[in-house]
């Protein structure tokens, strides 16, 4: 089975069939670097962590671009009332970001372009537009003219001729003079003294839109497979980057069109302007592992179904974790037994499942429920068989595998470095694993009772062994 994700704009799934075999270029939206990002962006960055990940085992080579927007009017209006430039006023958020990202086992993208070193590429492709006859100026500014891109609407189903004043720009109406109210700015002019560019264009600054088209050209092509972001997306940005991108080409801009659905706090949806966010360092400060909060975003809902947000299921989230952990610690702790055919044949069918529900629209939830499942039986048949070194290799192939989707387990060996577990009682336990699987439970006993008197307390369950301070 190969690899079929939603398409937003033809509204089924397809298949991901890259322009150059072998070879996948995707560009995801990135933040607005304006404030500290919250956990609900981060529930999109997660998604789109994921897809990189289940990419990255399926194709030879993938290319993923993240833009930086560090130019927008919050930004401006920030800055200048701090007597900052964009440079200074962005820095603490940019750092915060990629803070966030490592917290979260983020693996970086290859590219972060920041709007305000492509200034460049943004104003040739404006000059590209105005040759193609869908601009028009303004006092000074440049409009793309929706009238002229008669397919405008086809991602969002929202027909042009619906749109109203203040739709389609993120400042209502732009504060500019249009031709017709549903125009979006592709370039802004500016008063002397406020921060701006000095182009063939004029003195002014990027409407947000075309930040992200100059972007994904420069890096990726005119032409590229994935583009991803939140639903808030969709429209007006995606909407008016299609329709700048390929006025300006005559090429399909992109040829899969992904979005992550919102997370919500009792049914509404998580943002600053609602007052009602978290952030990384927030639920750090509360005492929540990084592990857990990743498990939850990516595996709490498929991502295109709403995720709200509560303790319970970050609570399970964290049992998730502790118990994959638990289970790979006992895999590797195995002594080399014979036979045990039974047992790598459970895990290559879990191994299998795993793939075909990530193939099927990055279904991770269907994904670690087979998982888990496997998990369970696979913890009774070592019960009672010591399996041979090549049926454990099958075992520790399917937990790495998984978990190079998951990415959870590097972020549990981290906390549990940075436990208050010392070096001596970290081998205790990964001694005691051992014992219990070559069956020596007179040697678990032993380590059990010397744990107790350093003041933990260790329990044998179904999922493997937990440990916790008296």
């Amino acid at each position: 089975m190969s690899l079929r994700l939603y398409d937003t704009l033809t509204r089924r799934l397809q298949p991901v069939a890259p322009l150059e075999p072998g070879h996948v270029r995707i560009y995801t939206c990135g933040p607005t670097v304006w404030n500290r990002a919250h956990i609900g962006n981060f529930r999109t960055f997660l998604f789109e962590d994921v897809l990189r990940r289940w990419l990255e085992r399926r194709f030879e080579r993938v290319t993923h671009v993240m833009n930086l927007t560090d130019v927008d009017d919050r930004l401006i209006r920030n800055a200048t009332e701090r007597g900052h430039d964009l440079a200074e006023e962005t820095a603490p958020w940019v750092e915060g970001f990629f803070a966030d990202v490592d917290t979260l086992g983020i693996r970086r993208a290859h590219h972060y372009p920041r709007a305000t070193a492509y200034i460049e590429e943004m104003v040739r492709l404006i000059e590209r537009l105005e040759a193609a006859g869908v601009t028009y100026r303004s006092e000074g500014g440049i409009y793309f003219r929706i009238a002229g891109f008669p397919r405008y609407g086809a991602l969002s189903g929202i027909p042009a001729g619906g749109l109203v004043a203040g739709m389609s720009g993120r400042v209502d109406a732009d504060d500019y003079a249009k031709e017709d109210a549903r125009d979006f700015a592709l370039w802004k002019a500016v008063e002397p003294g406020a921060i701006g560019w000095e182009t063939r264009l004029g003195r002014g600054r990027p409407g947000w839109h075309i930040e992200c088209s100059a972007m994904s050209m420069a890096l990726l092509g005119e032409s590229l497979d994935i583009h991803c972001g939140g639903v808030d997306n969709i429209f007006p940005h995606h909407e008016n980057e299609i329709a700048q991108s390929e006025a300006a080409t005559g090429r399909t801009f992109v040829r899969l069109w992904c979005h992550a659905q919102h997370l919500t706090v009792d049914s509404e949806k998580m943002a600053k302007r609602f007052g009602n966010f978290l952030t990384v360092p927030d639920l750090l400060e509360a005492g929540y592992r990084p592990s857990a909060i990743r498990y939850l975003l990516i595996t709490g809902a498929h991502y295109r179904r709403t995720l709200d947000w509560n303790e319970e299921p970050l609570r399970a989230a964290d049992e998730a974790v502790g118990r994959l952990r638990e289970f790979r610690d006992r895999v590797r702790a195995l002594p080399d037994g014979v036979g045990g055919e039974g047992i790598g044949g459970r895990a290559a069918a879990a191994t299998a499942d795993f793939a075909a529900a990530m193939d099927d629209d990055l279904n991770l939830p269907e994904a670690v429920g087979r998982l888990f499942a496997a998990i369970r039986d696979l913890n009774r048949l070592l019960d009672a068989t010591t399996p041979s070194a090549a049926v454990r290799q099958t075992l520790v192939a399917m937990v790495d595998q998984a978990d190079d989707v998951l990415g959870v387990l590097p972020l549990a060996d981290r906390e549990r470095v940075g436990s208050s577990l010392g070096a001596e009682e970290e081998e205790l336990l990964a001694r005691r694993v051992a014992a219990r699987a070559g069956r020596d439970f007179e040697e678990s006993d032993r380590i059990r009772a010397d744990l107790l008197q350093r003041g933990i307390i260790v329990e044998d369950t179904p999922q493997g062994q937990r440990w916790k301070r008296a």
